[in-house]
């Protein structure tokens, strides 16, 4: 194999699909990229065995030919490479990877090829498109409730379903829910219910950063895929159950509050500043158009803040993780936020004036 390639084309395909690679692997091969170059460009493959990500870059082929160099410090060296150089790589008479630039050499030691895993990309039964806006939109307003603990390895990721001609996203911990829905694109009827794995999604939130490119996505029973420009993502999805989570969703909360977004954050966060580091619980205690935000840590004082808010229904106390708190506050758009309240036992429900396709779910806590 013999390529030359512009640096920054191998950086950004460098970039985009050495992620997925563990720091720590028990298996060598893991821990390199496979590079695949054929006529007049190049692809370079990454895997865990969970997902894999593939990016296509133009490069001058003078040989053919595939091999799977060290991940991490293939792209530490085109980090480092002055910006506009040539980078060629070939293979050596010892079977090894010379890499050139410029007055920069460098020679990395390969492993074979076929060792390399490859994901198989078939029997997909739903296929649609989405805008990245519309994906990272799904994405954000939900991706904070993912869980976070292995043992319930069923809520490490966020579900996705097509519901009343919507598409819907929902994550949740158990003591928060973030639900985000869209119009069901065309392709997606009938889309049976999947949990799409917590690094796969942060993987594409990052290759779609900023992008108004169209997501061609892929879907079957076991596994994902996203086509984004030059790059594929392809990913296992949990084997699990997603739990009913419309049970938790609250139908009967007639308190309403509407408040200040902003202020109300800044508020909690202040407040929170002297929380016990690991309930975060702070006080909630609503009256006629007042809230009061209170904290009583022993370790640490006391805090204390009022709001003017728009509330008419009657006093409430009830208690909430200032974190969780925060969390929501972040994914509201509109200047307003509306919390839908029953009692201090009973979770609350959180809505957006400004997006009508999302809301939220805290869980109270004793204070």
């Amino acid at each position: 194999m013999k390529i030359s390639i512009e640096r920054a084309a191998l950086l950004k395909a460098l970039g985009h699909v050495q992620n997925v690679v563990e720091r720590r692997n028990t298996i060598p091969i893991l821990s390199n990229v496979l590079i695949d170059a054929n006529e007049n460009n190049i692809t370079l493959v990454a895997t865990d065995l969970d997902i894999e990500v593939s990016e296509a870059a133009i490069a001058t082929v003078s040989a053919p030919g595939q091999v799977t160099a060290p991940a991490h410090t293939l792209y530490d060296i085109a980090r480092k490479l002055p910006d506009g150089s040539q980078v060629n790589l070939q293979i050596n008479s010892d079977g090894r990877l010379d890499i050139d630039a410029g007055r920069s050499h460098f020679t990395l030691p390969l492993l074979p090829s076929s060792d390399f895993p490859k994901m198989t990309a078939d029997g997909f039964t739903h296929s649609f498109v989405l805008k990245a806006p519309e994906l990272t939109r799904l994405i954000d307003k939900t991706k904070f409730a993912i869980s976070t603990e292995e043992t319930r390895y069923y809520l490490n990721g966020i579900y996705v379903h097509g519901h009343n001609e919507k598409l819907r996203a929902v994550a949740t911990d158990g003591h928060r829910l973030a639900l985000a829905e869209m119009d069901l694109p065309e392709g997606a009827a009938g889309l049976p219910g999947v949990i799409m794995p917590r690094k796969t999604i942060a993987e594409i939130r990052r290759l779609i950063d900023g992008s108004d490119a169209d997501i061609a996505i892929s879907i079957s029973e076991a596994k994902v895929r996203f086509h984004f420009n030059s790059a594929i993502i392809t990913s296992k999805l949990i084997d699990g159950t997603f739990p009913d989570y419309e049970r938790v969703i609250p139908k009967g909360n007639d308190k309403e509050l509407t408040i200040d977004n902003k202020v109300f954050a800044n508020a909690v966060d202040r407040v929170a500043t002297i929380s016990a580091e690991k309930s975060r619980s702070i006080k909630v205690a609503l009256s006629q158009d007042s809230l009061s935000l209170t904290v009583n840590n022993p370790e640490s004082g006391n805090a204390h803040e009022d709001i003017v808010v728009d509330y008419s229904s009657e006093p409430l106390e009830i208690g909430f993780n200032a974190k969780y708190l925060l969390d929501v506050a972040g994914q509201i758009e509109g200047r307003d936020a509306v919390f839908l309240l029953d009692n201090p036992a009973a979770p609350a429900l959180v809505k957006d004036t400004e997006d009508e396709n999302a809301l939220f779910v805290l869980m109270p806590l004793r204070v």
